[in-house]
């Protein structure tokens, strides 16, 4: 049997998922992460569920190439999915502000029962300062290399007491400070401040 290779950033999200996990990938593009589970038997079930028709074929695609059994969902982010069909949501490879909107759209996931692994592609910063103040508590992050940029990983669950987070645990993580990989991301935010600051002097606006 042919097997997939994963890219480092979703052999991390890979590595996070709890063994046995019945697991909803959401915006699975080419489902090449629920295939990699389903095929190193980590898995018990996989929901694939992506918002275009296009990615949803690659998927169906993949699956077939590699022998995975697929549950394909055409639906915009969490709305096809019932709360017991999984245990384990996947939300990777978007912005922060688009994994907002669809926690928003499901709030089951607050419930407390499902373990939430976030890959957020921009605004990190926003994502952990929403899900802090909705109650959902950190128990994992971690970081990884990918194409020359570093991405955190946020691992979460619902139900906790909302709290508010400092300016700088939104921007430099809240469980991040043991990872390897730390010093090179609170220089990389450094630097995005630097670069904002400067374009702010740089402006014609007095505010």
């Amino acid at each position: 049997m042919k097997h997939l290779q994963l890219q480092p950033r979703l052999r991390l999200l890979a590595d996070m998922v709890p063994q046995g996990a019945r697991l909803a990938d959401i915006g699975t593009d080419h489902g090449y992460l629920p295939v990699w589970l389903m095929q190193q038997g980590r898995i018990a079930s996989a929901i694939a569920a992506d918002i275009g028709p296009e990615p949803l074929a690659h998927a169906r695609r993949t699956a077939e190439e590699y022998g995975a059994a697929l549950d394909l969902r055409l639906c915009d982010g969490l709305r096809g999915i019932a709360p017991h069909e999984a245990d384990t949501v996947v939300i990777a490879g978007m912005g922060g502000e688009t994994i907002i909107t669809i926690l928003e759209g499901a709030v089951w996931t607050k419930d407390g029962a499902h373990t939430l692994l976030l890959q957020p592609m921009t605004k990190a910063a926003d994502l952990r300062y929403w899900l802090a103040v909705n109650g959902y508590s950190f128990t994992e992050e971690r970081l990884v290399w990918d194409k020359n940029y570093l991405y955190p990983v946020l691992r979460v669950t619902g139900g906790g007491t909302p709290q508010a987070l400092t300016e700088r645990q939104a921007l430099t993580g809240v469980a991040l400070d043991n990872d390897p990989l730390y010093r090179e991301y609170l220089t990389q935010q450094a630097d995005k401040l630097r670069r904002t600051a400067e374009g702010l002097r740089r402006s014609a606006k007095p505010d």
